[in-house]
Order: structure tokens, then sequence, then C-alpha cells
């Protein structure tokens, strides 16, 4: 029997026989095109096997009796003892299930069979998944109420790096025709057929229709092929009051770092944005989080580095809580526990900072705006809706079989590790984040348009000191707002990721 018994901060090894020859392990992976090499059946006891040991046993060596007993889940204390291998659950995601019905507060934990949003978090990359059939196109879609018993579909936003961004394809276009279809019915069954066309497809037929009435011809989207993501859909500065603020938009928290090290697009897009808000000596910062779902913790340090004032310069940022054995294990477990601001905080110099949020803003991007409040106290608001909810988040863990010395990659497992808190202590929002004032998001109104009803009441507080409804001189006519389509919440399924994941530093050295 091989084992290999790393701590968690390296490249980590299960190891454990379930058949003659079998090793089973935890690592990260290198898997695109390879075959499967073991009947499906065998993968699937391996994994749900291997994910309850990580989850529910230790990290360390499989769980075997002489295991040291570090269970990695953050709630595995309330999960009832179950035999992974038991007939009542047929695969993983349904143990997982079970496993997650035993702690209330999870609604995060997942499965990722196809490893392509680890790819997408941790290296910047989207591509397509070389197991499955979803589609990144790199835009998604809202709903909206049309005529009575239809609904209408508007872009939300667009990648630019995306095959819809280098299409063109822009916020506020209306999606008049899916795969022909041009009437969409305001039913469950109609609207998830869309989704489906649109998400779980390797292509689809749209047609758009533009502010200006004018339509696109039909143009067919492929999810094959890749592209290195561009998390900012839009930047600019404003002049407010004879200051300048910064503007800009993220979808989301793709890492600054890849998994050999080197700087992704993320950074750079980032770095650009940043750079031009200096040289433009902006006073106040605005950051568009509305559609942002999280994504790597990285990213989360990297926009708080650049953002907190001089004050915080080395001070903490954040803190990590473990469950109790893993508490009670940092040291042996190389886990971090605090992370601190870098000494070159202050940059900008900021006098105020807005976040404009709404129900689909979670965990990564939750946690970015609940570690610079003890820094900005009053001066940081919140504008739009309430957020999602999610103070908690993931360590990477691949759980992958070796037989004969061949790896099969079965699955990335997203099970919940640790809860943060701000240097105060505050956190624990899993209800949500509440606003200082609500405002509605119109999605046909195209990024940075000050008739958007957040941007409006931001440039109402900066000229005024409060969040008026009436709009500055020269903004947006009463009589235009007939025209403003607002979504009808709730109307799809999620597309993006919510969540926040670690990862390692350490375990990214040993890649």
């Amino acid at each position: 029997m091989h084992k290999k018994i790393l701590s968690l901060g390296a490249k980590i090894f299960i190891g454990g026989i379930l058949g003659a020859g079998m090793l089973l392990g935890s690592c990260r992976k290198d898997n695109k095109g390879q075959n499967p090499v073991t009947p499906e059946p065998v993968a699937e006891d391996s994994l749900k096997y291997l994910m309850y040991q990580i989850m529910q046993v230790t990290y360390a060596d499989g769980g075997r009796n002489n295991a040291a007993g570090l269970p990695t889940y953050y709630w595995y204390s309330l999960v009832k003892q179950r035999n992974p291998l038991d007939a009542q659950y047929p695969n993983a995601d349904t143990l997982l299930s079970r496993m997650k019905a035993d702690a209330p507060l999870d609604r995060y934990s997942f499965i990722d069979r196809d490893g392509a949003l680890t790819n997408k978090l941790m290296n910047g990359v989207s591509e397509q998944a070389f197991e499955a059939a979803s589609a990144d196109y790199g835009f998604d879609y809202g709903i909206v109420a049309g005529a009575p018993g239809k609904v209408r579909l508007f872009v939300l936003y667009a990648d630019k790096n995306s095959p819809s961004g280098q299409a063109g394809v822009q916020r506020g276009w209306e999606i008049t025709s899916v795969n022909g279809n041009t009437s969409f019915d305001d039913t469950r069954a109609s609207k998830l057929q869309i989704f489906n066309d649109i998400f779980n497809s390797k292509s689809v037929n749209l047609v758009f229709r533009k502010p200006d009435n004018s339509t696109t011809p039909p143009q067919t989207f492929s999810s094959s092929g890749t592209y290195a993501i561009n998390p900012v859909l839009y930047d600019t500065v404003y002049n407010v009051n004879g200051k300048n603020v910064g503007y800009f938009v993220m979808y989301t928290f793709s890492s600054v770092v890849n998994s050999s090290g080197q700087t992704t697009a993320t950074k750079t897009a980032l770095d650009q944005v940043f750079n031009k808000f200096a040289s433009k000596g902006i006073s106040s910062l605005i950051v568009d989080f509305r559609y942002n779902g999280g994504g790597a913790v990285s990213t989360a340090e990297y926009l708080d580095n650049a953002i907190a004032p001089a004050s915080a310069s080395g001070k903490v940022m954040y803190k990590y809580i473990y469950n109790d054995k893993l508490m009670q294990n940092l040291e042996a477990t190389k886990l971090q526990s605090t992370v601190n601001f870098s000494s070159s905080t202050g940059s900008m110099a900021l006098d105020k900072i807005f976040f404009i949020t709404s129900g689909s803003t979670a965990s990564a991007s939750e946690l970015t705006l609940n570690n610079l409040k003890p820094y900005f106290l009053n001066n940081l608001q919140l504008v739009g809706q309430k957020t999602y909810g999610k103070p908690v988040g993931f360590i990477d863990f691949e759980i992958a079989m070796y037989v004969n010395s061949v790896k099969k990659h079965l699955a990335d497992l997203y099970a919940i590790n640790f809860e943060t808190q701000n240097a105060n202590g505050g956190g624990g929002y899993y209800t949500g984040i509440d606003v200082n004032v609500t405002a509605t998001d119109y999605v046909n109104v195209p990024w940075g348009d000050p008739s958007d009803d957040n941007l409006k009441k931001i440039f109402s507080y900066l000229t005024t000191g409060s969040y008026s409804r009436a709009a500055p001189e020269g903004r947006t006519a009463v009589s235009t707002e007939s025209n403003l389509r607002e979504l009808i919440p709730g109307a799809k399924p999620m597309k993006e990721f919510n969540g926040m994941v670690e990862f390692r530093k350490e375990r990214i050295k040993n890649l």
C-alpha cells in the first residue's frame, strides 16, 4: 500500500485501497483529454468514498483506524455517520445532498465533475468542459415582464474576451430569437427550455435587438475553444461636484495568479483600471458587484489592498475560522488563520467608497466589502439590493483515482471549509448584507449610463449628501422611465458560481 501524507498547504494524496492496484488520491489536476480507465460504477464508488473521507474523517490518510481525525467540512459535527458505499447513495451528489441536509446552513456545497469551474476561477481561463455539454458563451441574460403571458430576455453583461463579447454583444440588448423561437411564454417549462438552449448546449443561434431598435443577423455561438476571462465589464471616471469619481463593473473573481504562479489576464485588467484611477486622482470609488458571485479569495485580497486607506496598512484584513479540530491543529496543518493588509495600501487616498450590490452579490465580493468596513466606517456605503449571504468558503480539493499509475479525474469537491470575519469580528451574514439605500436594476440601461438608478442615487449623495430620487441636472428625465425594464426576481436558474475559494499559494507552488 502506497501512502504519502502532506499538509494542507501542499499537494495532497489520500492513500487508500478499495480494490487491487487502485490508489485513490486528492491533488491538483491536468486531466483534459484523459480517458476513463475503469468502469463508471467503480469510479463513482471511489468518488463517494473519498468525498466522505475528506469531509468527515481526515484529509491526511484516507480515514484508516490510526487517522489523526481532522475532517475538513466546517459542519462535520452535525453530519450523521454514514457508509458512503451504501446502496441508498447511488451517486456522490445524492450522498452530498443527504450530508448537507444535516447542516441547515449549508446551501452552498457542491461537486464540479468536469473541472471547468476550477480552471475558470484559478487560471482565469474559460473553456468548454471536456466531458460536459454545459456552455460558456461569456454572457448572461435576465428575464423581464412582456405582453400578458409572455416574457422578454435582456443581456445582463458580456465578457469582452468571450465569443459574445467578441461579437459585440452589449448589456441591454434584447434577445429576440433563441434557436428560431421568437415567442417566450411566462411558464416554468418555457423559461427552463430557454435556459437549457443557451447554457446546456454545444451551440446556440441568437438574434438581438439593439437599443436603437435595429436587429442583428442570426448568430451561432459555439461553446468550443477557450478565452482569457476579463472580469472588468466597464470602467470610467466621472466628474461629480468638481471631483473625480472612479467607477468599474466586475462580474467574477477569477484569480490574479494562475496555477503556475503567473499573472493572469484578470490581474492585468484590474491593474489597468486602478492605474487609470490613480492617474485621474479620484477621491471616491464606485465598485459595481451587482452580478458578482465571487471566486478566488486572492482576488478579494488584491482588491482590498488596492482600495484600503493608508490607516489599514499592516493591519488585519480578515480572519479564517475552521472547524474545531482544524482550529486546534493550525500549526500542524499550516492553515492560515489571519490575512493582513499589505504595507502599500492607501495609494488612491479615497474619501468615500460605494458598492452596488444585489441578491447575486455573493461570497468573495461580500468578503471584499466586509473587509473594508472597519477602515472606512460610514464612508463605505452599499447601494442597490441586499446581498446573497455567504460568509463561508471552500478550499479546493480534486478527487482523482489512479489505476496502474494512470490518473482519472473524478471531480472537484467544493464543500464548506471555513468562515470569515473582518477585523472587528463582523461576519455571519447568512441572510445577506443590507444596503444603505435601495435602487432598482434596470437591465436595459447600458453600463455607466447616468440613468442607472444606482448611479443616480450615488451621484445625488455625492452632490447633496443624501440619497434623493431626484435626478441631478442633465440626467434622465422622468418621461423616459416607462421604457426601463426590471428583472423578475428568480425567473431563471442561477448561472454563475456563488462562492469564495482559497487556492492555497503553497499548493500552487507544488503543482
